[in-house]
């Protein structure tokens, strides 16, 4: 009797709480500022992984470890874990970012 009451009551925590996770990961969408930079969209980004496509065409993948005035550090990156990666900023076209959950 005891152990069923337990997993009613797990149950219904779990059912309460579930949704409200998919509601946030739902609202949690990228906006872009007018007049943001692409410095200024790479700095909201650090620490976090990120996909840069290059005005050459390559694309390079890595986490964002520091944004300067004119460069970006990315560490970690795909496919190449023991390396890290000095990009101008000036030559990124795209940037890839995870912004939500399924």
């Amino acid at each position: 009797m005891k152990k069923s009451v337990l997993t009613v009551a797990a149950v219904i925590a779990l059912g309460t709480a579930l949704p409200a996770v998919g509601v946030r990961a739902e609202d949690a969408a990228f906006a872009l500022k007018a007049g943001a930079t692409m410095r200024e969209v790479l700095s909201e980004y650090t620490g976090k992984r990120v996909a840069l496509r290059l005005e050459s065409g390559d694309e390079i993948e890595g986490t964002v470890t520091m944004v300067g005035n004119s460069l970006l550090h990315l560490a970690k990156l795909s496919g190449k874990e023991f390396y890290d990666a000095v990009v101008s900023i000036d030559k990124i076209s795209a940037v890839r970012m995870r912004v939500r959950e399924r």
